[in-house]
């Protein structure tokens, strides 16, 4: 199902799922979605004073973004930032509650790939795998990639990448699924952990070590995540190590699936990322470097 698009008056919820939020990229953030016209309500844990690795106790976590989803009034979930901590709050949820409360936008990335997979499965919903406000990456163009994803999404039916990076040539039709690989490892197991079958997989991460992106990567293929696949599309692979190491290692594990792979796409951990729908059926073509989108991310 997907999600009405924003209008000007909306209200949108600023959460912390995750980490603290850094105060002064928050503030400079503010001004911006106030100025597309939204109202914005601020989460207590996005300004809770935190002192370790999480914004606040997993109660509170799971209370603030259960409060936003149960108010009319709201008709977003943007989360402030990534982190650790979305999955630890996953069973705090009342998911019957918000699925009765009925559809709404939920955006944000890394971290949040957790909270993408329990609205998937619990709620049986799009969302918007986004930049996220409280960051430095959370530039002009990521900014406003995403306002118009939210509030003219028949502009994004077609994303792509200037220089393609082929890896296996080919094309590809299916749902978009995926995020976070070290979030998506970290599911395997769970109820949330989903599976790739009839998917074209969006893949990315951040600071993990090129032997920790195998690990990774092989748990999923042993636990039979990637059966079915249709195609594979990569993002950022943000101080990883060796760009060519990790492509040759991507190369190794992911080629063997005999389906259209493209590199470098651009989304996730780097400046100017584009959101991208995820649960959005969606047609790959390696060679012209396209996702191209088989009705807007929201209706």
């Amino acid at each position: 199902m997907r999600p009405p698009r924003l209008s000007a008056g909306d209200t949108l919820a600023l959460v912390a799922p995750s980490g603290p939020v850094p105060a002064d990229l928050l503030e400079a953030a503010l001004p911006v979605l106030r100025g597309w016209g939204l109202k914005v309500r601020v989460g207590a844990s996005v300004r809770a004073s935190a002192s370790g690795y999480l914004s606040a106790p997993d109660a509170d976590r799971a209370a603030e973004l259960t409060e936003a989803w149960l108010d009319p009034e709201v008709k977003c979930v943007l989360a402030a930032r990534g982190g650790y901590g979305a999955q630890r709050m996953l069973d705090l949820v009342d998911w019957p509650a918000l699925r009765e409360a009925g559809p709404k936008v939920l955006a944000g990335s890394s971290d949040v790939t957790a909270l993408h997979r329990a609205v998937s499965v619990h709620l049986g919903l799009d969302t918007l795998f986004s930049p996220m406000p409280a960051s430095v990456l959370f530039d002009a163009f990521a900014a406003e990639h995403l306002r118009r994803t939210l509030f003219e999404p028949e502009r994004h039916r077609v994303l792509r990448t200037a220089e393609p990076d082929v890896l296996v040539p080919g094309r590809a039709s299916g749902v978009l699924v995926g995020g976070n690989l070290s979030l998506l490892a970290a599911g395997i197991g769970t109820a949330e952990q989903g599976s790739a079958r009839d998917g074209i997989v969006l893949l990315e991460d951040v600071t993990e070590s090129v032997y920790r992106l195998d690990r990774m990567l092989t748990q999923l293929l042993r636990a039979g995540w990637f059966d079915g696949v249709r195609g594979v599309v990569l993002g950022s692979w943000a101080a990883c190590g060796d760009p060519a190491e990790i492509r040759s290692l991507l190369l190794e594990r992911l080629a063997p699936l005999e389906v259209p792979m493209l590199g470098d796409f651009g989304f996730g951990h780097v400046a100017s990322s584009p959101t991208v729908p995820l649960g959005a059926r969606a047609s790959l073509d390696v060679e012209l470097g396209t996702l191209a989108l088989d009705s807007p991310a929201l209706a």
